[in-house]
């Protein structure tokens, strides 16, 4: 009698052995594919290790006892398909796993560099807290011919006006730093303390002076302009237009001052005697080099009380005493 190549042969030997009628391979008689090359055995309760129990559905791929989705039991488990087959995990190599290991270690090395490189240079590291901002009381600054310069000083009683700093002065060295930019400026002031008083050097003329400064916190620069802009006596008014102004170089010498293009009549300067094309020099005893300036002393200036302006007329310098009006 021919045997069935479906059906395992039994070795005559042992009971509770048999052979794989496809590759000969002895094994356990339960067992329902053959451990060597996966063809069917047999109903045996247990299974190859890689396989789950396929349960026989009557109607599917035919009639009933015929196993579902037409799986390839002759073929090795790991090719088999079909519903029912467990799917087997992919495993990481070891190569896979060091090179996971060495891209952790490159990023980390690479963080670290970051942060100590500057150190080592003696340069300002990246702050991780942010450190309260000093405040000194100029509008902006910006690079001049020289350093860094910025168009006036406010609030009164701020720490820039208290050194006696005016719109057109050049600060040239900030703190024992020579400055010659912008960048460079503000980036002094993010590492200034709050409180801390600073040597300043700066130009006004071409002549080189010398003043400290002593930079104050943002709630109290707030402060001093609040106290500024709700005083009792309110704003001074001038009677000039202050977008029709422009900086100009006094002649013969290194000094600029204000040139008033349009005076507003019947108001203060026109009434005391200042014309259309004056140039103010001084304000109330204040050096003005800047349009921004000469409307920030305006603003001081007492309602009702007399300063005294002095102006460029032509080549002539006259002192023309005004009663400030309130704006």
């Amino acid at each position: 009698m021919s045997q069935n190549p479906e059906m395992p042969i039994n070795s005559g030997l042992d009971p509770s052995v048999t052979t794989c009628a496809n590759c000969r391979t002895p094994m356990p008689r339960e067992l329902r594919f053959c451990r060597n090359c996966g063809f069917r055995l047999g109903e045996g309760s247990a299974e190859y290790t890689e396989t789950v129990r396929l349960q026989d559905a009557p109607g599917v791929n035919g009639a009933a006892g015929q196993i579902p989705f037409g799986v390839n039991y002759a073929a090795p488990l790991s090719n088999a398909t079909g519903r029912g087959l467990g799917k087997q995990r992919k495993r990481m190599s070891g190569m896979s796993w060091m090179f996971i290991g060495l891209l952790v270690f490159f990023l980390a090395a690479a963080a670290f560099t970051a942060i100590v490189t500057p150190l080592r240079r003696g340069d300002t590291p990246i702050s991780i807290v942010d450190k309260p901002r000093a405040y000194v009381g100029v509008d902006s600054f910006e690079t001049g011919e020289g350093g860094v310069t910025f168009g006036n000083v406010e609030p009164p009683g701020s720490p820039a006006d208290l050194a006696g700093l005016v719109g057109g002065d050049i600060i040239t060295t900030f703190d024992g730093h020579v400055v010659t930019t912008d960048d460079q400026m503000t980036e002094l002031m993010g590492n200034t303390t709050i409180g801390k008083t600073v040597d300043v050097i700066y130009l006004r003329d071409g002549e080189t002076k010398t003043t400290k400064l002593t930079p104050v916190s943002k709630e109290e620069f707030e402060r001093l302009e609040k106290a500024f802009s709700n005083r009792p006596e309110g704003m001074g008014r001038f009677g000039f237009d202050d977008d029709d102004t422009e900086r100009v170089p006094i002649a013969g010498t290194k000094m600029f001052g204000v040139r008033l293009d349009d005076i507003t009549n019947n108001y203060p300067a026109d009434m005391a005697g200042i014309q259309e094309g004056d140039v103010v020099t001084e304000f109330d005893g204040v050096p003005i080099r800047t349009p921004e300036e000469l409307s920030s002393r305006v603003n001081r200036a007492i309602p009702k009380s007399t300063i005294k302006v002095v102006v460029m007329r032509g080549t002539e310098q006259i002192e023309i005493p005004v009663k400030m009006g309130k704006r």
